[in-house]
């Protein structure tokens, strides 16, 4: 083969590089006298005459799909040629080593120079996604590392163009399965978050020197990619918070390409990305119902979880009474550190405690709030909202007082008449927090023991954010916190925790608790599924902070993006 004059121009070198789907060759292009990369589809040459066609088809979109592609960090194709049936690509010739093998040869990629290789090949996708082509193969073999510093994207074997009918047979799974994303393992269609997920675990790859979720069967793999976190990356630097927002499970949580490309440029000058400090799980634990869970051991690092706490569910605060919701938990106290996991400007770091929390044992007083709090939540879970609302637009409609604070008005100077329709409360108690307009302000429950709760609605509680505000917390860890509290709302229909993780909140150890579960209609008049989440953590002035939103399932998609815009937005009192 070598030495071969393809269409009357190419003339074969020597192979520079082989697939299981194809050979490249160095080759020189006769008319223009420069060097050129051309890809042999090889695996056409063994297979059936069906699958043939397919492959034929695949390597015809590829070129397609790059030559759709005008970016300096995205491979060239000069031209596609056929020759014994088959068709060639000829494309720019990169100098250099793929990812892959300089992981391989190097053993891993410094924290900095994997950030900024993942920046080009960000730049890339974000070039490809607005051309309406997805990737579906990031890998470290297809991210080319050229002499001169550059960094290439290649290999659009799979790419699937807006539009385009798919050569994929049903039920088939094409690509690496070490980089596939969950969602693409259960079949569901792929979106740019894919690729951004894939991007993620190549850089998890590149700093760690192995994959995420490689085991030993491709089976045992796609299941590690749907079930397990990853190992927490030791080597990742500035650069372990952008990973974990890139791997987090779910596409609607995972961060928008524009937010990753900051992410990724501070990460390459060395700086924590503060946006990605919302994201960063250090440590899953393990649901109470799943084996092992009551040793107290945590199974291991793992990602952030988003959701919002569900109707009818019931808090219990370790310093004053407890209320309820008709669309969410009451806030508990819990001593620990902040630290919002799936938004929120902050950066991350380990968990200070790598062992179980003990918390601490609540008053004799407390506990006994806790046991009325359960036996009594089908009958109070419905009263909270609707009455703390009504009450306060009585009070405001007749002209007359309440015991609610006024509305809070919007401040000029942070965000005020924004133009996508958000804009920042100054709450009267002293923290703001951004949220769309629009949105009432109420307090929930009675403030008693140092705890105050405040929410803001657009609708009577059906969707809504609750600040709960704790001067004397029981508890010294914000994850013990938790637990102690889903001990107490266990008994709520269809129950299920989506994700309870230890993790940082700017700069503060915290947790996030996120859940799910069945409102009836007899406690509350919001019923069917719902979805909560919470960002718990410890202020350095030794207050608690909860950050909680609570919607209907069906709205989840929505309200996980505004949570995460709630905790990039949130200021503490007097902050």
């Amino acid at each position: 083969m070598q030495g071969l004059l393809l269409a009357g121009r190419y003339r074969l070198a020597d192979p520079i590089g082989t697939g299981g789907m194809g050979r490249v060759w160095r080759a020189h292009d006769e008319v223009l006298h420069r060097a050129v990369a051309i890809k042999e589809l090889t695996a056409a040459l063994y297979v059936s005459e069906s699958d043939r066609a397919v492959l034929l088809a695949r390597t015809r979109a590829e070129a397609r799909a790059a030559a759709r592609i005008n970016h300096s960090a995205v491979v060239t194709v000069h031209d596609v040629l056929d020759h014994d049936g088959r068709p060639w690509i000829v494309m720019e010739l990169v100098e250099g080593r793929s990812l892959a093998d300089a992981v391989k040869e190097d053993g891993r990629i410094e924290a900095r120079e994997a950030a900024r290789i993942g920046l080009w090949v960000l730049r890339a996708l974000r070039a490809a996604h607005s051309a309406g082509v997805l990737h579906r193969d990031i890998k470290p073999g297809n991210v080319l590392l050229a002499q001169d510093g550059r960094v290439l994207l290649t290999d659009f074997g799979i790419a699937q163009i807006e539009g385009d009918t798919t050569i994929t047979r049903t039920g088939e799974v094409v690509g690496s399965v070490d980089y596939l994303a969950p969602e693409r393992v259960r079949g569901a269609d792929p979106g740019p978050s894919a690729d951004l997920w894939a991007l993620g675990a190549t850089l998890y790859t590149a700093v760690e020197g192995r994959s995420p979720f490689r085991r030993t069967t491709p089976l045992t793999t796609m299941q590690a990619v749907v079930d397990e976190e990853p190992a927490e990356p030791r080597h990742a630097g500035p650069l372990g918070p952008v990973i974990a927002a890139l791997l987090h499970k779910d596409p609607a949580v995972r961060p928008e390409a524009a937010e990753a490309e900051q992410m990724l440029a501070e990460a390459a000058e060395g700086r924590r990305p503060s946006a990605a400090q919302a994201y960063v799980p250090t440590q899953h634990v393990r649901s109470r119902h799943e084996p092992g869970a009551n040793s107290g051991s945590h199974s291991g690092p793992g990602t952030p979880t988003t959701g919002t706490p569900v109707s009818g569910t019931s808090y219990v605060s370790a310093t004053g009474p407890s209320y309820s919701s008709g669309s969410g938990p009451t806030y508990h106290s819990g001593t620990g550190a902040p630290y919002p996991q799936a938004t929120g400007p902050t950066t991350i770091g380990p968990p200070p405690h790598t062992g179980p929390m003990t918390p601490a044992a609540p008053s004799r007083r407390r506990r006994l709030r806790s046991f009325v709090l359960v036996v009594a939540l089908a009958a109070i879970v419905s009263a909270g909202t609707a009455i703390g609302l009504q009450k306060w637009d009585e009070g405001r409609n007749s002209g007359g007082t309440s015991s609610a604070p006024p509305s809070p008005t919007p401040s000029p100077q942070t965000g005020d008449g924004a133009a996508d329709g958000w804009k920042r409360y100054n709450d009267p108690v002293g923290f703001s927090v951004y949220l769309p307009r629009g949105w009432d302000r109420s307090v929930f429950g009675t403030p008693a023991n140092g705890l105050t709760q405040i929410d803001y609605s657009p609708d009577e509680g059906k969707h809504f954010v609750r600040i709960a505000i704790d001067t004397s917390p029981d508890f010294l860890d914000p994850l013990a916190h938790q637990r102690n509290l889903e001990l107490q709302i266990d008994g709520l229909k269809d129950y299920h925790r989506v994700g309870m993780v230890r993790n940082d909140y700017r700069d503060r150890p915290g947790a996030r608790w996120e859940y799910t579960w069945t409102a009836l209609s007899k406690d509350i008049a919001f019923p069917g599924p719902r979805r909560a989440v919470e960002e718990t953590y410890m202020s350095r002035d030794g207050v608690e902070y909860v950050i909680y939103m609570s919607s209907p399932a069906e709205s989840w998609p929505t309200t996980s993006k505004q949570f995460t815009r709630v905790l990039q937005g949130w200021n503490e009192p007097n902050s």
